[in-house]
């Protein structure tokens, strides 16, 4: 199964890549509660809640395609072109962001490149990192899925059912070894995988989804109204039940929907998905003077938040595509 010829998991990743940059632009406005007027702050509140499916979809097409790909398992393949991919570039853009985050409107300050540095090999240099460090792990456990779907019927059904009780039990703050934190993203690689190649009710998946979207919005502003102050509890975590039946539906929805979109939609589509995770890393550097100089609060979110998406969204796309232009600069982004 190759992303080449199937246009949803392309239209998924674009997507996910838009949304990851939404929530980080929308990110100093969130915790602006009691501070900009309310009105401002339900905006970016509810933007930030309806776009949580954006990091788990992520894993769940790559669980969809590296699970189900139907060709014999090789190690040393997987390993070079896979795992090596991913962990070598990280490794590289932890350090530069490092060295980034010692830079602010003040000048530079090299103690906080290296305590980023320190803290590295169990804390991400930069904010959205943090990705990497529950992602990585989850290719120890694909060459294991990849066995055990093919060995065990029950399997995927099985894993999926337990995972989403665990899913409930750590909304509501009920822990245990079950609250474990591969465990909890672990399930998207099968649900990516199940949700690929079973046929599934697309109507009910859409009704769970905009249930799950209503919940959580109104979940966040209820409890940060409640409490004075910006509060979420788990509501806006991955690893909820209410963020999984929101990913599980847009992902539904681009595979049932996805080849109804028109050939030029397609075409921009797959040249934006060869370079999402290019987005998803370099965005930050076109969001670094928003944040620094808080250009973000001169306007009304509803249009401030979608300017900043836009010019960072192209303008990562932009370094993505030139980086990719070179060899010795292509391998840095996977």
């Amino acid at each position: 199964m190759s992303p080449s010829r199937v246009f949803y998991f392309d239209l998924l990743r674009s997507l996910a890549a838009l949304f990851v940059v939404g929530i980080h632009v929308l990110g100093p406005f969130r915790h602006q509660f009691d501070v900009i007027p309310f009105d401002h702050w339900v905006v970016a509140a509810g933007l930030n809640g309806i776009s949580r499916w954006a990091v788990p979809v992520f894993i769940m097409v790559s669980g969809a395609l590296l699970i189900g790909d139907a060709r014999p398992f090789d190690g040393k393949y997987y390993l070079q072109r896979r795992v090596l991919k991913v962990v070598i570039p990280f490794l590289v853009w932890s350090v530069f962001y490092a060295y980034l985050s010692g830079w602010d409107t003040r000048g530079f300050d090299w103690n906080t490149v290296k305590t980023s540095l320190f803290d590295m090999p169990y804390e991400a240099t930069y904010y959205h990192l943090g990705f990497f460090y529950y992602f990585i792990p989850l290719y120890a456990l694909i060459p294991i899925f990849h066995w055990a779907v093919r060995r065990y019927e029950w399997f995927t059904q099985g894993y999926l059912l337990l995972w989403l009780c665990s899913a409930v039990a750590y909304l509501f703050y009920w822990d245990g070894f079950w609250s474990a934190t591969l465990w909890l993203y672990s399930g998207y690689l099968l649900l990516g995988y199940y949700l690929s190649r079973e046929a599934v009710h697309v109507w009910l998946w859409a009704l769970l989804g905009i249930l799950g979207l209503a919940v959580t919005v109104y979940m966040v502003i209820h409890l940060s109204v409640d409490a004075g102050e910006y509060t979420v509890k788990r509501w806006l975590s991955y690893k909820t039940l209410n963020t999984i039946v929101i990913a599980g539906m847009v992902f539904v929805l681009c595979r049932h929907w996805g080849d109804r979109l028109s050939p030029a939609f397609q075409a921009v589509t797959r040249f934006t998905s060869r370079y999402s995770l290019g987005i998803y890393i370099l965005h930050p550097l076109v969001l670094w003077p928003m944040h620094h100089f808080v250009l973000n609060f001169s306007g009304h979110p509803l249009w401030v938040i979608p300017l900043w998406i836009i010019m960072s969204y192209v303008g990562a796309l932009m370094m993505s595509w030139a980086c990719a232009r070179f060899r010795l600069t292509r391998w840095l982004l996977p």
